[in-house]
């Protein structure tokens, strides 16, 4: 999911901060839409807002749709949009031949396909039976492949293609890898016609499920939600030392919890939070580093996830409230390592806060956006307690949409409407363009079938220990990661690895596909390809490997709370509530105690040594364990420290003002 600031189609505004955006990753959604023609344009806009009164319709039960109709018609009119929005190579900057074939190709065949839709039902088009309907499969298969190229790169194109098409290499796979033979022809039919792929649970997940939380971030961006939560953390943290990086953490996380994508945090807050964070005295390569840590726990901040908590809660059967309140306790301690990092860092280079006549006042910030508080309140309510699911955020963009009335500066005005229905058509073809290819990955896995004998290998291969298989589990889902290939990870490892630790170790079902989530995610900030910390310095003019080995160490809480999570699932509230207690409170020790020893600065007992650095750092790691020995081992190592402040301080000064000199 993507939620980034753009002016209204047609308008002439400009934003400074947009500037320091680096120019490959720049949005040129607008500037592309606004070459075409003023009848195609129209179109556009009509299309969309066509696709958002369809979903209104088919998810509220206004007019029967079969859903294979409905996916096919949504598919016709965002996918083509995708060829329109996003260029067919770099120097592609109007939309030419090679965006308009395929836009015209794409919604050909899905409305034919929607026209045939009920005999695809009720009749077997795997294998095809005629000529046609195998051209239609190939041709489709094509275009949205095309539309992930476009979207993903070329290294997920190749990633998709070899996975669609394993079922004609499986025969010749050796091992756990040998799958039984079939025909290409069989394949391409099976991933386009079958409930399994193009028709199975991403689909319906974006088209049932994430359109709605799409269509209220559209909703969000045309109101000035993402300026409110800015104005908000700066009430709320620009007047504390370091001020600037914790309103950077703050305002990420506000915007993550709604957004649930890193990129588009890393460049709506980071062109904004980067520069201020500089102005402070912070070193550029922290000021990214903190940044695209920020950014990258946006993505797995409740309420909005991004899309892999959404395919969890279809692929799990697990109702998406459930997710929501089991990631809120891991989100929360990994952005109070980020406070407790930055705090460190302030107090040791000996950093002021902002000054208060500079800064708006929490009332005044409340005062402009309270609907947005309001909204976000009712959308947890929804999903959490109400259990309303899908229709939540429907409820909730209706709510704005009232409150709008109460709140001149928010009010919907025709040119706020159209920027609305243009971003809704953006969302939603970035979206579809890069979450259906995916589809063929599960399309080739259960084909196949050899996802099972691949999780029956691993639980062999690990035999009576579940290191081996986690090992492996982690090294994939990094690898998958670094090449922002998040669904896709969570995607193959669902069906693979998701069985093999239930099998060996009998874990929580929930807690293996959120550690799964947590993975894939934090390859955004792992080098050597930490493309989140990448992005952040090229908006700090910072080295991009010093700024993802920073990310890296500031983030160092996500890193260990998947797998303390993992063998105690109390962190995600499920377990007894006395052993949520226990061990929350000790992660909290623990990740004060981390911090301390990444940063070098104990608060309330100054620099720390080398050697006392490392001991609580190890230290910390252990007592947030869930495991009683090492959690007593890791507390002595930390009053070892603590205890002897003439071995273990360091009786360097700190340094003095806001030059925040000390980079360590």
């Amino acid at each position: 999911m993507t939620n980034q600031q753009t002016p209204a189609p047609g308008s002439d505004a400009s934003d400074d901060a947009a500037a320091l955006v680096p120019e490959k990753y720049r949005d040129r959604t607008l500037e592309r839409f606004r070459t075409m023609p003023l009848a195609l344009r129209g179109l556009v806009m009509t299309m969309s807002l066509a696709g958002v009164l369809l979903a209104v319709v088919y998810i509220f039960g206004i007019v029967p749709l079969l859903d294979v109709t409905y996916y096919f018609l949504l598919m016709a009119l965002y996918l083509p949009l995708a060829f329109l929005f996003l260029p067919a190579h770099d120097r592609e900057t109007r939309v030419g031949w090679l965006s308009y074939l395929p836009a015209l190709l794409t919604l050909g065949l899905t409305l034919f396909l929607a026209y045939k839709s009920e005999d695809m039902v009720y009749q077997t088009w795997v294998p095809v039976s005629y000529t046609w309907q195998l051209v239609v499969a190939a041709l489709l298969f094509l275009m949205v492949l095309e539309a992930g190229r476009r979207s993903g790169g070329l290294i997920f194109l190749f990633l998709v293609l070899v996975l669609g098409l394993y079922p004609v290499l499986a025969e010749y796979m050796p091992g756990m890898l040998w799958g039984p033979p079939t025909t290409l022809a069989r394949t391409l039919a099976f991933n386009v016609y079958s409930a399994d792929a193009l028709l199975g649970v991403v689909t319906r997940v974006v088209g049932e499920v994430i359109i709605g939380f799409l269509i209220m971030a559209a909703l969000l961006v045309a109101t000035g939600a993402a300026d409110f939560f800015l104005k908000l953390a700066m009430a709320l943290m620009g007047r504390a030392r370091g001020g600037p990086a914790k309103v950077s953490v703050l305002a990420s996380g506000f915007f993550g919890s709604l957004s649930g994508s890193i990129f588009g945090n890393v460049i709506s807050t980071g062109s904004v939070t980067i520069p201020s964070m500089k102005r402070a005295g912070f070193p550029a390569h922290y000021a990214g580093a903190l940044e695209a840590c920020a950014s990258t726990g946006g993505m797995l901040m409740p309420p909005v996830m991004g899309a892999v908590a959404f395919i969890m809660a279809d692929f799990t059967s697990t109702e998406y409230g459930v997710i929501v309140m089991a990631a809120a306790l891991p989100s929360l301690l990994f952005y109070f390592g980020l406070y407790c990092h930055v705090d460190g860092y302030a107090a040791k280079a000996n950093m002021t806060g902002s000054a208060p006549a500079k800064l708006p006042s929490v009332g005044e910030a409340i005062a402009e956006g309270w609907p947005f508080l309001v909204v976000l309140g009712f959308l947890v309510w929804g999903l959490v307690f109400m259990s309303w699911e899908r229709l939540t955020p429907f409820y909730a963009s209706a709510l704005l949409i009232v409150l709008t009335f109460f709140k001149k500066s928010l009010r919907l005005d025709l040119a706020r409407i159209k920027n609305i229905v243009f971003e809704s058509g953006k969302l939603l073809s970035h979206t579809m363009g890069l979450l259906l290819p995916t589809s063929f990955i599960l399309g080739g896995l259960m084909a196949t079938g050899v996802a099972p004998g691949i999780a029956a290998a691993l639980v062999q291969m690990g035999g009576a220990s579940v290191i081996p298989i986690l090992a492996i589990g982690i090294g994939v889902c990094i690898i998958f990661g670094m090449l922002g290939m998040i669904v896709a990870a969570y995607l193959m490892l669902a069906l693979t690895f998701a069985p093999a630790l239930e099998q060996a170790a009998g874990l929580n079902t929930l807690a293996i596909h959120l550690f799964i989530a947590y993975y894939a995610t934090l390859a955004a900030i792992t080098p050597p390809v930490a493309l989140a910390a990448f992005l952040a310095s090229r908006i700090a003019d910072s080295d991009p490997i010093r700024t993802s080995f920073h990310a890296a160490r500031l983030g160092v809480v996500i890193y260990f709370i998947p797998i303390f999570f993992l063998f105690e699932p109390a962190l995600i509230l499920q377990g007894p509530l006395h052993e949520t207690v226990i061990w929350l409170g000790l992660n909290i020790v623990a990740i004060i105690v981390i911090a301390a020893g990444s940063e070098g600065y104990l608060v309330r007992f100054g620099l720390l040594r080398t050697w006392a650095r490392a001991t609580l750092f190890v230290g910390g790691l252990l007592v947030g364990f869930p495991e009683w020995i090492s959690t007593v081992i890791g507390a002595i190592m930390v009053a070892l420290v603590v205890l002897a402040p003439g071995l273990s301080k360091h009786t360097a000064p700190l340094s003095h003002g806001r030059s925040g000199s000390r980079s360590e």
